[in-house]
């Protein structure tokens, strides 16, 4: 038995009930992609059933899915990439994990500045993007790191890859990591090095995320203690720590991601195999590219048959989100959204409409149960 279970970080799927509270109501990534992109077409995501949720441009829910189709409900706080991951992967977390609107405390940063030996730069939140334009020039120059966070409970560290070598950048993050507990537990910490020359700096793909580790046992944890391969695909083992996999490979870009899942479904024939295809989220959703974002969709739909076509007939494959990103929204933030389901495999019969699940977590129960490797806390799984 083997599940292949892939992430498109940030498709989001409507606005949730309690959207007002984080002032997202009446977001909806899929439908106002849908409405404002040029050309949108997702034939083999639609067979599947990605058309049937609500009406929606461009997409057909008159055809019968080839598998199981529904939406699910974020039962955790906040709407970021951790939590989402975690409640899907089978642990909710009911405290919103903390967030620095105004930079993070003087104390902190001088205590850090300290343990990494290097000045600081920024510490305000910020676009990632602006920020490299705005102090890269100056990080090139001292040596100091830019610091900066978001609406999203993180502390992100930008240096020029020429200035800081990515060893030490990592090493700063794990220090960063382990001061960062308690009331100033952010999620994650996030190695951003960029490269280029003043006007002209660009981030690479070596970021890394460094989380704190999930507070209850999840999917990889079962699976992993079960003997089966546990495998991880793009910034999947960073989210969780490093806990639970058998084996991880990073990726470069949404494509990367698709070839690396094709080659570990060719060198695994059974366990988990668990993707993140970031690029929807980091690129695209956060920039609010609608027209970018668009595309990268469609060119999933157009590689989605090479997956189908490695599928054996004891393999799973679910298709889902973690949180939203409506790139027609205000601001550049994540958005408070249901999240897809779309899976198919020889459990799954075709046209089943799943509704709307109680949690995120439904779909972790679903995987344990599929592989045979153990229950969880929350969820309930769809299969029968």
């Amino acid at each position: 038995m083997r599940a292949i279970w892939i992430v498109l970080d940030s498709f989001g799927a409507g606005s949730l009930p309690d959207a007002a509270d984080y002032g997202d109501e009446g977001a909806n990534t899929l439908l106002h992609i849908a409405q404002n992109a040029k050309n949108f077409s997702l034939p083999n995501l639609e067979k599947m059933g990605l058309g049937k949720f609500f009406p929606t441009p461009h997409l057909r829910n008159d055809l019968p899915a080839e598998g199981a189709f529904g939406r699910a409900e974020e039962q955790s706080a906040g709407k970021d990439t951790t939590a989402g991951h975690w409640e899907m992967a089978g642990v909710i977390t009911k405290q919103k994990f903390p967030t620095f609107p105004n930079g993070f405390p003087s104390d902190f940063i001088e205590a850090f500045e300290k343990a990494c030996g290097r000045g600081i730069l920024g510490n305000k939140a910020d676009s990632g993007t602006a920020i490299i334009e705005e102090l890269g020039t100056e990080q090139l120059k001292t040596g100091k790191l830019i610091v900066y966070t978001s609406a999203d409970s993180v502390l992100q560290i930008a240096a020029h890859e020429k200035v800081i070598p990515l060893s030490e950048l990592y090493s700063i993050c794990k220090i960063a990591r382990e001061m960062m507990q308690g009331p100033l537990g952010v999620g994650r910490i996030i190695a951003r090095p960029f490269i280029g020359e003043p006007g002209h700096f660009v981030r690479t793909s070596n970021r890394r995320d460094f989380s704190l580790e999930p507070m209850g046992i999840t999917v990889p944890d079962l699976v992993k203690k079960s003997g089966l391969p546990s495998i991880a695909v793009g910034k999947i083992s960073d989210i969780f720590a490093g806990r639970g996999f058998t084996e991880s490979v990073h990726t470069v870009d949404n494509a990367d991601g698709i070839e690396k899942t094709l080659q570990m479904m060719g060198r695994y024939e059974e366990g988990l195999i668990y993707t993140n295809l970031v690029d929807y989220d980091m690129k695209y959703g956060h920039r609010r590219d609608v027209q970018g974002y668009a595309d990268a969709l469609m060119a999933f739909d157009h590689r989605l048959p090479e997956i189908r076509a490695k599928m054996n007939d004891h393999d799973l494959l679910i298709i889902t989100a973690d949180h939203g990103c409506d790139p027609t929204w205000k601001g550049t933030d994540h958005t408070r959204e249901y999240i897809p389901i779309l899976a198919v495999g020889t459990s799954v019969p075709a046209n089943t409409n799943l509704g709307i699940r109680e949690t995120y977590a439904d779909i972790g129960a679903t995987v344990t149960k599929f592989l045979g490797c153990g229950s969880l806390l929350a969820g309930t799984s769809f299969l029968k």
